[in-house]
């Protein structure tokens, strides 16, 4: 109860330096890195433990499908080559090259170690890299392919990982047969991700109309994915991720309006609980972890974690080069559809952060060894991911905004193309408006038509890129936004009168409570309507 009680005041302090990351723009995840090492040197706490199934069964499951839940289904798939390049090449790449530097600077450490190692620092994060690159205005292309490699690549380290596991504890590995195991357990997995996805949204669609229940079931969707692909001993990281992406393909047709606005809620709450966990976990046990090294001198450690974070950002420009170049020179087709700035390369090769898979990879290494010993180095690997985790966050993510100013990257606006987006579904809506309600009473019709009219006027006075209209400066300010700010005016003047009811006890809880909601809904509608600066 003691530690339950710790962990809820930690919660709180991470909570309010999240805050402060909100109001200073901060990247939360470089936040929640230093939080573990401030915990870690707070005296008198405890050390928390969770066995390694825990820790993989409670953080895995909803990170990696929040992440594939707000992936783009068609940018993933326009974005493959390069997504499997970076998710399995570099991967395994990563986890050789790590394991020959971990194996030649550190006495004692084996091979199976050294690639044990290597596979839990290889993945990349995708909260990590979405968090540290939101914002910044990078290409859809590119970000397609740092968050598509970043949910794939987690099933690529992890199926590494146990088979580096397996030749610890089992004492056997051949590669050929670790291969073959890979295609297997990786197919298996999407195909069990396929089909968990398939019935989920079919219960939504036939079954399913209330948003609770509806939320709760995308929450146990993952760990239905995770543990029947696990029972088989198939990818459960695959599975989850595949559930992530075909479920939420389809949410416009499964989910209801209420539903969706309130899983996107309560997803947001739930990786945030988790990330902050993952982190104090760390936190309470790096003292004790730090213990469990003292056999090497302070320099050693030092030399250790560089040379292991040196090694996993090198190793990423290396592959980084040939990888985007090689199917260019190859390929004509590739050369005349794709679109190339070779300073995406750079900012590829420095947006490889690591964050809470890693740890929960670390974190979920066994205590002991099948004959009951301790396993070996244990210890030294959870302070070297970590070590690679803070190098990686705070050394390339706090510099990447810098870089890019550096590159002369010019911030891409996605501003065409929602005015073209919306423009179309105004004009579908005006057009159905004309060809089938033309026998609507002359007021209901024209009261409807005329909502949709004034949408399409504002669209047409909404500040776009020069000369998108032939003209050769840019257009007035945004009138769309300001009549959409307006109206956000309007509704605080009504929540306020309502709060005045409210406190005055002068109308039923109940009435107050679904008026509140209505504006609380239309002007969540609003924000989402304005264009971003």
């Amino acid at each position: 109860m003691e530690n339950v009680s710790i962990i809820v005041i930690l919660l709180f302090g991470i909570t309010f330096l999240g805050i402060l990351s909100k109001k200073y723009n901060f990247p939360f995840p470089i936040v929640l890195v230093i939080s573990g090492v401030l915990i870690s040197l707070i005296p008198g706490l405890p050390v928390v433990e969770l066995s390694p199934e825990v820790v993989f069964l409670i953080f895995l499951p909803p990170i990696l499908y929040a992440a594939a839940w707000n992936t783009s289904w068609h940018e993933f798939k326009s974005a493959i080559r390069p997504i499997s390049f970076a998710s399995i090449g570099l991967v395994f790449f990563t986890t050789a090259l790590v394991a020959v530097a971990a194996h030649l600077i550190i006495p004692g450490l084996s091979w199976p170690f050294a690639f044990l190692l290597g596979a839990i620092v290889s993945p990349p994060d995708a909260v990590a890299a979405t968090s540290v690159t939101k914002g910044l205005g990078l290409h859809p292309r590119l970000i397609a392919i740092l968050e598509g490699e970043s949910l794939v690549n987690d099933a690529s380290g992890l199926i590494a990982y146990k088979c580096a596991l397996a030749a610890i504890t089992v004492g056997h590995f051949v590669l050929w047969e670790a291969g073959l195991n890979f295609v297997l357990v990786a197919g298996a997995g999407i195909a069990v991700g396929l089909a968990i996805a398939y019935v989920i949204v079919q219960i939504h669609k036939r079954w399913v109309c209330d948003p609770v229940i509806e939320v709760t079931l995308t929450v146990l969707t993952p760990f239905a994915a995770y543990l029947i692909a696990e029972h088989f001993h198939f990818s459960g990281v695959l599975a989850v991720v595949t559930a992530g992406l075909y479920v939420s393909f389809r949410s416009g047709e499964a989910l209801g309006n209420q539903s969706r606005i309130m899983a996107y809620s309560v997803w947001e709450v739930i990786i945030y609980i988790l990330n902050n966990l993952i982190f104090i976990l760390i936190g309470l046990q790096l003292r004790n972890v730090l213990k469990g090294i003292n056999q090497y001198s302070i320099s050693e450690l030092l030399i250790y974690g560089l040379v292991v974070s040196f090694t996993v950002v090198l190793v990423r420009f290396i592959w980084v080069y040939p990888s985007a170049m090689v199917p260019r020179w190859l390929s004509k087709r590739i050369r005349e559809s794709e679109e190339f700035d070779p300073r995406n390369m750079v900012v590829f090769g420095w947006a490889g952060m690591r964050g809470v898979v890693s740890m929960a990879a670390a974190l979920a290494l066994p205590l002991t060894l099948p004959n009951g010993n301790v396993f070996p180095h244990r210890d030294l690997i959870i302070y070297l991911t970590f070590c690679v985790i803070l190098s990686t966050l705070v050394g390339l993510g706090l510099t990447l905004p810098w870089l890019i100013r550096k590159l002369k990257i010019k911030p891409h606006s996605i501003v065409l193309e929602e005015y073209n987006v919306r423009t179309e579904i105004v004009s579908t809506a005006i057009s159905h408006i004309e060809e089938n309600l033309a026998m609507t009473s002359d007021e209901l019709l024209q009261n409807i038509k005329s909502k949709y009219e004034v949408k399409y006027n504002r669209l047409q006075k909404t500040e776009l890129p020069a000369n998108y209209f032939g003209k050769g400066k840019q257009l007035p300010q945004s009138i769309f936004n300001e009549f959409s700010k307006m109206q956000i005016d309007l509704i605080k003047i009504e929540r306020n009168a309502i709060e005045s009811l409210h406190r005055k006890g002068m109308a039923s809880e109940e009435i107050l409570r679904k008026v509140e909601r209505e504006l609380d809904l239309e002007e969540t509608r609003l924000q989402m309507e304005m264009y971003e600066n």
